[in-house]
């Protein structure tokens, strides 16, 4: 009987060392595979960030050419369009992480602590990024206005700021180059206007279509319990701020962690 006891015992202790070692192996694949997404993500934002700075150039070449080549600006539309395609692969990729951290907040475990903090890296490199991307948009827009402007005081037509946004907001230059004189200096002048109101149009509904994102990663950040301070995202210009005449105010968004009393104020031009 006592042998008989003792076998049931090892048994027991061999399964049990059997499913330990299971579970050991599947967690290992587990965190391979999060790593895997990890340094593929990293990837992606590394690639957003050199096509931020390839876009800068563009804007740069754009801005300095009075009549910029097409090709210049299909290869700006190129990079735009794939800036926006990883951009929202990575937004989707961490919100995905995110939900399988909460589905696992009750397991405090070490693996659990790796994958909230390599989350959180990526996060807060994914939103200065973006923020760095924003930022050069809104500065190719005013540089761009103001050449718009220099251009309409060539051919005698001075504007105010509030003029010029008008022109903007009708979408329809016009506006202020239908009594233009027919000079070659005047013909030059009126198609740099054109084609500088074109790129300020394209770049106007890019912001748009990246406010959302803007929001969601930025909230992304403040949902983690970490602190981000005047993330200024310059959302000027967007469809919103068009409706309402394109006034130059700033909406602060103040989202409160209340248990960590973490700040996150996101500048937004409505």
């Amino acid at each position: 009987m006592k042998d008989r006891l003792e076998q049931l015992k090892a048994k027991q202790d061999t399964d049990d060392d059997t499913d330990d070692l299971e579970i050991a192996i599947d967690n290992t694949a587990f965190m391979d595979e999060f790593f895997s997404e990890i340094e593929e993500t990293r990837q992606n934002i590394d690639k957003i960030a050199e096509n931020v700075e390839e876009a800068k150039k563009l804007y740069s070449i754009i801005l300095s050419a009075p009549i910029p080549e097409q090709k210049t600006k299909d290869d700006l539309e190129q990079l735009t369009t794939e800036i926006k395609k990883r951009a929202n692969s990575v937004r989707n990729k961490l919100k995905s992480m995110e939900r399988n951290i909460e589905q696992d907040e009750a397991r405090s475990s070490a693996d659990l602590r790796i994958r909230k903090s390599q989350h959180s890296v990526l996060s807060r490199k994914f939103v200065d990024v973006m923020t760095k991307y924003n930022e050069a948009q809104v500065d190719f827009r005013e540089r761009s206005k103001g050449r718009i402007q220099r251009q309409l005081e060539i051919t005698g037509k001075n504007t105010t700021d509030e003029e010029l946004e008008e022109m903007l907001e009708s979408g329809n230059p016009s506006i202020f180059t239908s009594g233009i004189m027919d000079s070659q200096i005047s013909k030059q002048a009126l198609s740099e206007i054109e084609g500088r109101h074109k790129d300020i149009v394209r770049l106007e509904s890019s912001i748009k279509e990246l406010h959302d994102m803007f929001v969601d990663i930025a909230m992304l950040v403040e949902n983690q319990g970490e602190i981000v301070d005047n993330i200024e995202l310059n959302m000027m210009h967007t469809v919103d701020h068009i409706e309402k005449a394109r006034e130059e105010t700033k909406k602060a968004l103040k989202y409160k962690n209340q248990a960590r009393k973490t700040l996150l104020t996101i500048l937004l031009g409505w």
